[in-house]
């Protein structure tokens, strides 16, 4: 996925989830909107460079947007409304190999009353399948990526209804997009978010599939290139 032009700046911090001090140079010192409710451990150091796009639209409060920061000697995308558009991507493309041969792909499916999935895919021959996508930076071990890194109430949510899609007989996929390319494993952090670990057992016993995905990051763009091993 091609990044909009980035402008590179220093972190000076992250606070209220999402609020960025950032200082640009030849700009000086600004407010950035930082695109991730998580808890950012160990991908917000203070003083590491970092990478803002720019929006000038006259609705938005603050211009720039935290999209990428350096830590551990690695670019590591940020903003967690990405993984969706990397998905779609790959899904297209043949990068997933567990989600290639179907001839619909669409976003944002309605499951249930009250709640949408980020993926429904459909064609001849294939199960509806349903995808669920979750960002992952978090490695607090070389080569381990882990999710999530605060608690999720709503991922729990979200494993539940792929459990009950998977329960009726249709397909029902949680992806995880590693928003980093150091890592080459993925385990589930169960001890920040318990009910998570617990919540994601259950749904693999009820059939949910899970895969988990690795980025190369620039600064030019971010792709989903490879599979790495699931731990769970």
């Amino acid at each position: 996925m091609q990044l909009p032009p980035l402008t590179e700046a220093r972190l000076l911090r992250r606070y209220k989830r999402f609020l960025a001090d950032v200082e640009i140079p030849g700009v000086g010192l600004a407010v950035a909107h930082c695109p991730n409710p998580g808890a950012m451990t160990g991908v917000a150091p203070r003083g590491a460079r970092c990478w803002l796009s720019r929006h000038d639209s006259p609705a938005r409060k603050l211009a720039w947007t935290l999209e990428i920061v350096e830590a551990d000697n690695t670019l590591i995308g940020i903003n967690t409304n990405t993984p969706n558009a990397l998905a779609e991507e790959a899904i297209h493309s043949g990068a997933i190999a567990e989600l290639t041969g179907y001839e619909s792909v669409r976003r944002e499916a309605q499951s249930g009353e009250a709640s949408r999935i980020d993926f429904l895919l459909e064609g001849a021959g294939w199960p509806r399948t349903w995808v669920e996508v979750k960002n992952v930076h978090l490695s607090r071990r070389p080569g381990l990526a882990e999710f999530p890194d605060s608690v999720t109430a709503r991922g729990a949510k979200h494993l539940g209804e792929l459990a009950a899609h998977a329960r009726s007989g249709e397909r029902a996929v949680q992806l995880f997009v590693i928003q980093r390319a150091d890592c080459e494993r993925f385990s589930i952090a169960g001890d920040i978010d318990p009910a998570y670990a617990t919540a994601l057992k259950a749904a693999v016993n009820d059939g949910v599939e899970v895969a988990a995905y690795a980025c190369e990051v620039s600064v030019e763009a971010i792709t989903i290139v490879r599979p790495v091993e699931v731990v769970l």
